[in-house]
């Protein structure tokens, strides 16, 4: 295979496993019944709960649609939203109970055929791949923020 092929059949391959991981986003939302910018919210909450700043922040929604979208989680059962115990001026928002156990119904599994599918390449094919992953990573990250600014009126085609 030349090389030019085996960057197209790699980029090939990155772009499908994006998508396979959007259809686990969206099989995951439709378990929790929310949207998908509603599913990044209770994503952000995994490690912990957040202010609802800092949750705004962590998904890059304005105060007002994080606001809007942790009002639909905390009517849904899947958040809480309680004062700060440091500063009652804020609020806390949280994971239930329920919200984290559809989470290991869903994800605990994948995880686990994550770990097997890893297990099957060595320490340094590992690094490999961890390499890739992390500059593609970068790469993506610092495509959106170009594509955003395109959105935000740096380039117009909508006439």
């Amino acid at each position: 295979m030349s090389k030019q092929s085996a960057v197209e059949r790699t980029a090939r391959a990155a772009a499908e496993f994006g998508d396979a991981g959007d259809a686990v986003d969206d099989a995951a939302a439709a378990v929790f019944g929310v949207n998908r910018t509603d599913l990044r919210l209770i994503g952000a909450l995994r490690d912990g709960p957040l202010s609802a700043g800092r949750l705004a922040a962590a998904v890059q929604l304005s105060p007002a649609a994080a606001t809007t979208a942790i009002q639909r989680l905390v009517a849904r059962g899947h958040l809480t939203r309680e004062p700060d115990p440091v500063d009652r001026r804020r609020a806390v928002v949280a994971l239930t109970s329920q919200a984290m156990r559809i989470i290991e119904q869903v994800y605990g599994p994948l995880v686990e055929a994550a770990r097997v599918t890893l297990a099957r390449w060595s320490a340094a094919e590992l690094g490999l791949i961890a390499d890739f992953l992390e500059r593609g990573r970068a790469m993506q990250l610092a495509e959106a923020e170009r594509i955003r600014a395109m959105a935000g009126g740096a380039v117009s085609s909508r006439r």
